[in-house]
Order: structure tokens, then sequence, then C-alpha cells
């Protein structure tokens, strides 16, 4: 396969060699787009832990935040260096968690281009052959193909078993692998093509439209829990200077009130984007938002472990505090 290089091809080439891959081993694109996606999200491990990490921390900060907000509200020069400090002796920076939970985005822009070029990153053909195919399969079956030409190449890469001896006549230099096509075909439903709102009607009351219908929308449910787990759990880390959880500061933090913007805005994002996209996004997603879920439980187990270690010598250094000013106390009594 020849491509120009762009910068994309870093993520685009190898991960469409691996999708490409996984389908030869199952012969199923809907199998395969799950296993991809599972070893998408495990690859980034290690970037969801640091993410985690970060974000975990800057909850636990939340108390002392509000306290510094509340001792210099009228002096916003004194407030900026008390936050540059605070973040200067927790090794944090404002944006930690939020840059690394960017990252997983930088992968999944460049598998879009997978998902909807299957006959370059797939089948392996170049950009030439696969309009070649297109321009083809368009000729002898032009019913097939809707106004929009960005989802050609998924049309075409279905039916090109179909006029495989056409496509070859016209493509002598085309691979026998390529001239099998791609079966899009999943639990009884096209991944490849795009879910419409209207399955309600009489003529798309069928699994095959009202299956495609559901992914988007379990997509955008499960990316929903997911956040809405997420912040119960980050919350539960929130401790004051005693070591104690701090319920009211988790309610009232900045970091609270933008968790819950995020909660609604990127499963309506995911939804949207999930009736404009092929089904087979929406799979990535909803493999990916469990794959995450699980992720997260396990991350904030093994990091509440070192925090509440960290709790313990706070609430053990109270306690002799107040004792030693309670002692302080009887003798000015005395």
């Amino acid at each position: 396969m020849f491509l120009a290089f762009k910068l994309s091809d870093l993520i685009t080439v190898p991960f469409g060699w691996v999708l490409g891959q996984l389908y030869n081993l199952t012969g199923n694109y809907g199998i395969s787009l799950i296993l991809f996606s599972f070893i998408v999200y495990m690859a980034l491990l290690p970037v969801t832990a640091k993410s985690k990490q970060g974000t975990m921390k800057m909850s636990r900060m939340q108390p002392r935040i509000q306290d510094i907000q509340k001792r210099y509200a009228s002096d916003p020069n004194k407030q900026n260096e008390a936050m540059q400090k605070l973040y200067q002796e927790e090794g944090l920076s404002m944006y930690s968690g939020c840059l690394w939970s960017f990252v997983p985005l930088f992968v999944l822009l460049p598998l879009f281009t997978i998902i909807r070029n299957p006959i370059v990153y797939i089948l392996g053909e170049s950009e030439a052959v696969a309009t070649q195919i297109i321009e083809i399969i368009k000729a002898l079956e032009p019913a097939a193909f809707s106004t929009n030409n960005y989802y050609d190449q998924v049309v075409a890469a279905s039916s090109i078993a179909k006029y495989a001896a056409e496509i070859q006549a016209a493509i002598p230099e085309i691979s026998a692998r390529a001239l099998e096509g791609i079966n899009f075909n999943f639990l009884g439903l096209n991944v490849g093509s795009v879910p419409s709102f209207s399955f309600w009607t009489w003529e798309q009351f069928d699994w095959a439209h009202i299956g495609l219908f559901l992914i988007p929308v379990l997509s955008a449910g499960a990316q929903f829990l997911q956040s809405q787990l997420m912040m119960k759990l980050n919350n539960s880390v929130i401790t004051n200077e005693k070591g104690i959880q701090d319920k009211e500061a988790a309610k009232n933090s900045q970091q609270a009130q933008s968790n819950k913007m995020m909660m609604w805005m990127m499963p309506i994002m995911s939804l949207w984007i999930g009736f404009t996209a092929s089904a087979a996004l929406s799979i990535y997603w909803l493999v990916g938002g469990i794959v995450r879920t699980i992720q997260d439980v396990i991350l904030t187990k093994h990091y509440r472990k070192i925090y509440d270690a960290e709790d313990a010598v706070r609430l053990q250094r109270a306690m002799e505090e107040e004792a030693l000013e309670a002692e302080r106390e009887r003798i000015r009594a005395e």
C-alpha cells in the first residue's frame, strides 16, 4: 500500500493494519472491531492511569482551593500566588488530568478515518485503486450510494465480492484479499451503515434498522454512566486538612460543576456523531466506555489505598495537635 505521508499516518497505518489482521483472524467485522477497541484502550492504560491520578489529586485539593478562594477573595494576585504554590507543593499543574484525558481523542479521530476508508486501511489498496473500485460499483449499482460520498468506501467495500469479476478485469493488479471485500454484518446488522432516527416507519421497522438505532444510544448511555461513576469515585477521595471526607467541598467545587457539564456534553456529542457516522464508530465508543469504566474502578481502588494512607497520617497529626492544644488549655486554666 502506498500513501502520501501525513502525520496522521503514524496512527492510521499501524492501527489500520491491526484492525485488518483482526478481521482476517475472526472473519467478522463487528468482533474484530470489539477486539480492536479493547486493544486500543488497554494500550492507552498508562495514559488513563496518569489522567486518573491527576484528576483524583485535583479532587483532593478542592477543600484547600476553596479555602484559598475565600481567604483572598478580594485580592486576585495573592489568590493566584497561593494557588500556584499549592500546585507546586502537590507536583501538579492547573490542567493535570485534563490534558491526559484528551489523548484518547487523538486516537479516535484517526480511527474515524480508518472506519470510513476500509479499502485503503484494511484491504491495503491505494487511494487511487479505492477510487477506481468506487467508480466501477457506482456504475453497476448507483442506487447503493447516497448523495453523501463520505462513506463511499464503506459501501463499495461491502459490494466488492459481488462485482469481483468486473473489478479484477478493470484493475488487474488488485490483490486477491481486496477482491473478497469486507462483510460488515454483525448480529444481523450492517455496522458499516449510518444509523437513522426514522426506524419507526413501517418500511424500516425491523431489527436491521432498530438495532442500528440502539448502537449509538447505548454508546451515549454507557458514556453517561461512566461519567457519573467517575464523578462519584473522584468525590469520594476529597478530604479536608484533617483527612476526613469533605462532602460539602466536593459538592461546591468548580471541578464538580465542570464534571456535571461534561457528564451531559460528552454523551450528547457521542449521540450526535453516532447518527452521522457509521455504526462501527459507536461500537468502538461503546466497548471503550465499558473498558474505561472497569479501568476507572480498578485505578480508583489502587490510588485510594495510597490516599487513605495519607489521610490516616493527616488524621493522626490532627488528633495529636488537638490533644496538645487541649493540654495547653488545661495548663492555662490551672
